[in-house]
């Protein structure tokens, strides 16, 4: 195929607070979704695939009965147990250095 040129898309990749703002627009039903489609300048079909998953999935923001993921709450220890190390180790060498 001589004279033919393949242009290629760089594929885009949205947030989860983005997809989650456009399938909660189409939620909503103020607007048809060529007209979320046009707003937001993406594909009505994505439009659709983002609003099902929102649908079928918003019952795991109350599955662990704080709206937080279980896993938060192991990162929020982790992160403590850090910081009470690292003042450990900064008072220690305070100590030693004499400052």
């Amino acid at each position: 195929m001589k004279g033919v040129w393949k242009t290629s898309k760089k594929r885009r990749n949205h947030s989860p607070e983005y997809k989650s703002k456009v399938a909660l627009a189409a939620i909503k039903g103020d607007k048809t979704l060529t007209e979320l489609s046009q707003q937001y300048g993406i594909n009505s079909n994505l439009i659709v695939k983002w609003k099902k998953q929102l649908i079928e999935q918003s019952s795991e923001v109350f599955a662990s009965g704080k709206g937080l993921a279980p896993d938060r709450e192991s990162e929020i220890q982790s992160l403590q147990a850090k910081i009470g190390q690292l003042t450990m180790e900064n008072d220690f060498l305070s100590k030693t250095l004499g400052r």
